[in-house]
């Protein structure tokens, strides 16, 4: 239980950081476009070895398809809803959706997986997409929104607490769970992150930062890569 909770926070604080830095300061553009692309890339990696391919190797293709599919859809269409009701340029509000339905079954994941000695990738993949995540996010629905400091705060400090919850919960239900339950949680994961990265976070990093914020991407999925 501690190395859970040791695990969750290691997720939630770097948000809360990010958070603060968002709302605190105004970071460079090519710097916040370079936080962001890593943060990419690191999640690129950690979706294909640590969430779909667990989820692929154990449930088969057809399950995991399935379940990858439908964590896509759920993001899609609530980004959809969102930018219908708040308008295209909610972007803020885009990533910190995108950070509570891709982190909750990421960190539910992380849980799970600790009962079997893994988890380090993933919680470094995690930590680094949450935050430039959190900054853009919090900039942006402070600047575009006119979110006051502290209620933006509050809503990504309160994120981080689910995310620390749902990583000591999975791992509290590791041992009742089905294999098949556990790849299902993982590849929904899968398809929730790669939703946010194609709708949010990368247009974003690109929008920002230019065409060289690819080498960024590159970088994070070189470490988060090699961790593995």
């Amino acid at each position: 239980m501690g190395t859970a909770l040791l695990y969750g926070l290691g997720t939630a604080i770097p948000l809360v950081i990010g958070a603060a830095i968002g709302l605190r300061t105004t970071l460079p553009r090519p710097l916040l476009a370079s936080l962001m692309a890593f943060g990419a890339g690191t999640m690129i990696a950690a979706v294909t070895n640590e969430l779909f391919e667990p989820a692929f190797v154990q449930a088969g293709a057809a399950t995991a398809g399935v379940a990858l599919f439908s964590g896509a859809a759920v993001y899609v269409v609530a980004n959809h809803l969102l930018e219908r009701r708040a308008g295209a340029g909610a972007v803020g509000w885009a990533l910190m959706l995108g950070t509570v339905l891709d982190g909750v079954p990421e960190n539910t994941a992380l849980g799970v997986s600790l009962a079997s000695g893994g988890g380090l990738v993933l919680v470094v993949a995690i930590a680094a997409g949450n935050v430039p995540e959190a900054i853009g996010g919090s900039a942006l629905l402070h600047r575009q929104h006119d979110v006051s400091t502290g209620r933006a705060f509050t809503l990504w400090v309160l994120t981080g607490a689910v995310l620390v919850v749902v990583t000591v919960a999975g791992h509290a239900l590791s041992d009742h769970l089905t294999t098949t339950s556990i790849s299902v949680v993982q590849a929904f994961a899968g398809g929730a992150t790669i939703a946010v990265l194609a709708d949010s976070l990368m247009p974003e990093a690109y929008k920002e930062g230019g065409w060289w914020v690819g080498m960024a991407t590159a970088v994070g999925f070189l470490v988060a890569f090699l961790l593995g």
